[in-house]
């Protein structure tokens, strides 16, 4: 009985102190969990993940809240079920950049341009995450490629160029 109460014991140990360290130390936490993405129903999906989204937009306070999880959610499976989709990359970067997590929403928005490199929407993005975090040249840098591949017109475009030029004295 002694022996098997100090084997427990070990065990536990080694659960709480080494496992998560582990984990800490490649940086994520796989699951091998199967998913047949193909039973999904992509429109519904799509349908409840656009509500959350445009709820999570409202978020001025940078907190998680249950619309950004149930849209971080939604859109992780959606981008698991069609990768190749840019719509969804953006949408994650777009929510990871509103409770600031920065790595995830630039790793994001640069898949969004491995995905299609010559749409400008994941240029202009990741030029409004800089922008908004201060780092105006990045800022810069990319806008003009946003702008080079098509939104030079874009309102939007215009006046973060107007900001940049004051901020940057060009």
């Amino acid at each position: 009985m002694r022996q098997l109460f100090k084997n427990f014991l070990i065990l536990l140990v080694f659960s709480v102190l080494v496992l998560p360290s582990e984990c800490a130390l490649k940086g994520s936490l796989e699951y091998k969990i199967p998913i047949d993405y193909t039973k999904i129903d992509i429109e519904e999906l799509e349908l409840k993940g656009d509500n959350y989204y445009s709820l999570s937009l409202q978020n001025k306070d940078g907190k998680i809240d249950e619309n950004i999880t149930s849209a971080l959610n939604i859109y992780t499976i959606l981008s698991n079920a069609e990768p190749e989709n840019i719509s969804y990359a953006l949408r994650l970067g777009k929510l990871y950049e509103i409770i600031k997590k920065d790595r995830w929403a630039k790793a994001n928005y640069y898949r969004a341009m491995g995905i299609d490199k010559s749409r400008p929407e994941s240029y202009f993005y990741l030029a409004e995450l800089y922008y908004n975090r201060e780092q105006y040249r990045k800022s810069y840098k990319m806008l003009i490629k946003a702008q080079e591949k098509g939104y030079s017109e874009h309102q939007n475009s215009i006046e973060m160029m107007k900001k940049l030029n004051k901020k940057l004295g060009l």
